[in-house]
């Protein structure tokens, strides 16, 4: 199956560019991360690369080294400074049609704050 076409109209594309507004909790070249709008969980931050990329995959065979490093440090700064790191959060990234993505730009979920129940039955 191939990537899917990035479409720079997606919600996230305009926030990037400034378009729609954000509570931005961290930025740096690579990298933004703000709280969501519909939190699912006392602590709910989204964090997507400024790169073009679909999913984890698309993100994982076509970004650089150095998106790749800076997306990874960026999630574990973010989850210490929000305080979840000591009680234990929950890192989800949906993907296409059956991950339930919404929005096709990668994005990573951290939700904390509280004891989350099991995502799956029997999990």
């Amino acid at each position: 199956m191939a990537v899917q076409p990035y479409d720079p109209e997606n919600i996230f594309a305009k926030i990037l560019r400034g378009e729609i507004p954000c509570t931005k909790v961290y930025e740096d070249d690579h990298v933004l991360a703000f709280n969501d709008i519909a939190p699912q969980a006392p602590t709910h931050v989204l964090v997507i690369p400024k790169g073009s990329y679909t999913s984890y995959d698309d993100f994982a065979l076509n970004a650089s080294d150095a998106e790749i490093v800076a997306y990874t440090r960026a999630i574990g700064k973010i989850s210490k400074e929000a305080g979840v790191v000591e009680d234990g959060y929950r890192l989800i990234a949906n993907t296409r049609e059956h991950g339930r993505q919404d929005v096709p730009h990668l994005h990573v979920h951290i939700l904390g704050g509280e004891k989350l129940p099991r995502m799956l039955p029997g999990a």
